[in-house]
């Protein structure tokens, strides 16, 4: 008797890869966030303002 299995790795590499995405583009935005509101720089830092407020994030 035969019997066939199937195989569900390439379902999980496919979460685990969604969840690695998800985690590193939380990063990157968390970084980016961050970087331009504590710049010295002032155009950068206001070019970020109104965006940060509207995101209900403290600027200062």
């Amino acid at each position: 008797m035969q019997t066939k299995t199937t195989v569900a790795p390439a379902v999980t590499l496919a979460i685990d890869e969604t969840i690695k995405a998800r985690v590193l583009a939380l990063i990157f935005g968390t970084v980016i966030l961050f970087s331009v509101g504590f710049a010295y720089s002032t155009p950068v830092h206001n070019a970020a303002h109104d965006t940060r407020h509207a995101l209900a994030f403290p600027c200062h």
